[in-house]
């Protein structure tokens, strides 16, 4: 395939997909409605309560978007984040959003939409038609998720009541909570971390390579000297060094990984860190990292002393890309793998 010519056609793809995710955001007001009447949500809503603090994100100017609800809690809460360029739910400006189908699962095994948190920390992602490299840029870095991570864990604990949280995240989100608790030595207020094929040991996306189309301006300037090539581009960036070099699976928290591993067909490519194929529409880059050096980042995902579940072929549940990066957090499999480790609790001892 031509990377150009791949490229501007995933761009194509991604655009016209847009006016089906405005639907599919504003699919639930009946629900919501009538959870505002009183009636338990039969789904998850989009928005947070209004009585909820404000967070405020600095580099849109607008307050953080995301889900939750008033209500009991007798479960440890549940924070579900999202990955680099993407929501937590479906937008009018990004059909992803596979975050709330997970949280949705979790209503449908037994937890109560008030103690499921969505936390969508770069906002609706429709500032990006105006500046498409903003998906590389500092707005979207880990530098600028931690201190609304911060904000969004304390006032979740303040408003439910919770002493400890548990927290969902996907590729980005799990560095940047990961970041967060280091920096805050907040692992005594994580009960458990979910670690969804998360960029621990970095990704493949940021070589000086011709071939790394992920370079292009279109496809989100991910050059070695943006910010989050900086943060990820390499096994030893300042910040993986330090996270990494800190402990990766520092207690009392628990720990759980789920990633994609290869095999042998082209859905189980992953393109954050394995260089091959993943799904029709996103080609491989060569694997080096931001210094240009040749690096295996297939094991990114991988944190030391986490039991890890691998899975393959989980680009048959991203309907839009059909990558197994992003199928993965749509996927039954990790539905079921986050339900039964968040039920049974840290190390068996239960809720």
């Amino acid at each position: 395939m031509n990377l150009r010519r791949g490229a501007a056609a995933l761009s194509g793809i991604l655009l016209s997909l847009c006016a089906a995710a405005a639907v599919a955001a504003g699919a639930d007001d009946e629900s919501r409605a009538a959870y505002g009447a009183g009636a338990a949500p039969a789904t998850l809503g989009t928005t947070l309560p209004a009585d909820f603090p404000t967070i405020r994100n600095p580099y849109l100017g607008v307050p953080v978007i995301g889900f939750g609800a008033r209500g009991r809690v007798d479960r440890v809460p549940v924070i579900f984040l999202h990955g680099n360029n993407d929501t937590p739910f479906p937008t009018a400006c990004n059909p992803l959003g596979y975050t709330r189908n997970l949280a949705q699962h979790l209503l449908a095994s037994g937890w109560r939409a008030s103690e499921l948190w969505g936390l969508g920390y770069q906002g609706d992602q429709c500032d990006l038609a105006a500046e498409i490299t903003r998906k590389s840029g500092v707005s979207h870095s880990t530098a600028a998720a931690v201190p609304l991570i911060r904000k969004f864990v304390r006032a979740v604990m303040e408003y439910t009541g919770a002493r400890r949280v548990d927290i969902v995240g996907h590729s980005l989100g799990v560095t940047a909570a990961r970041e967060w608790m280091m920096q805050d030595h907040a692992y005594d207020k994580v009960r458990s971390l979910v670690a969804i094929d998360g960029p621990n040991h970095g990704i493949i996306s940021c070589s000086p390579d011709p071939a790394n189309f992920y370079q292009l301006p279109s496809q989100g300037g991910f050059v070695p000297t943006s910010a989050v090539c900086e943060e990820y581009g390499s096994d030893h960036t300042q910040l993986l060094a330090t996270l990494n070099g800190a402990g990766e699976t520092p207690g009392p928290t628990d720990y759980l990984v789920i990633r994609n591993v290869a095999r042998a067909n082209p859905q189980s490519g992953d393109f954050v860190f394995i260089s091959a194929q993943d799904g029709p529409y996103l080609p491989p880059v060569p694997a080096q990292d931001r210094d240009g050096k040749p690096h295996d980042f297939s094991d990114s995902a991988l944190l030391a002393g986490a039991p890890t579940i691998d899975l393959a072929g989980q680009g048959a549940y991203d309907p839009v890309l059909q990558s197994a990066h992003l199928g993965i957090l749509n996927s039954p499999q990790t539905w079921d793998a986050v339900a039964a480790f968040l039920k049974r609790g840290p190390r068996g001892h239960g809720h």
